[in-house]
């Protein structure tokens, strides 16, 4: 199973009052990262949508063990651990890369849809060109 690493530093905007990252801002994280992990693949998300495939989420959580501060450097582990011609299932591990600490785990899933009428499409069967990159995970 391929991982991907995503470095981040976190900005002084991305806390709240009490100094730790507020917990809205692990879901733009994901989105980062998801989209590194995407263009390893050799594709973008733009151009998926150039074919008529978006990936809208359907499901997202996130487990905070640990909150990040102000000025920590964050490497966040992304891994496919699911996939089908209609969904994929997105795992996230967020680590302070300082010390190795875990901070936070996460779990995105997207289906995939056509884009005009945003019904869900297997792309296994539909797209075969865009499914083998996807299947290589």
């Amino acid at each position: 199973m391929y991982t991907n690493d995503t470095i981040l530093k976190v900005r002084y905007a991305e806390t709240d009052k009490m100094g730790i990252v507020h917990n809205s801002q692990y879901y733009i994280w994901f989105e980062v990262a998801r989209d590194e992990y995407i263009e390893k693949l050799n594709i973008t998300y733009k151009q998926l949508e150039d074919k008529g495939i978006m990936m809208p989420l359907v499901e997202t959580q996130c487990k905070y063990l640990e909150g990040a501060k102000y000025g920590d450097e964050i490497l966040i582990k992304t891994s496919v651990t699911e996939i089908s011609g209609v969904k994929v299932v997105f795992n996230y591990d967020v680590f302070r890369n300082s010390d190795k600490k875990l901070l936070a785990k996460g779990k995105t899933i997207q289906a995939f849809v056509n884009s005009n009428e945003f019904k869900i499409v297997n792309i296994k069967k539909k797209y075969p060109e865009i499914w083998k990159l996807f299947e290589n995970l």
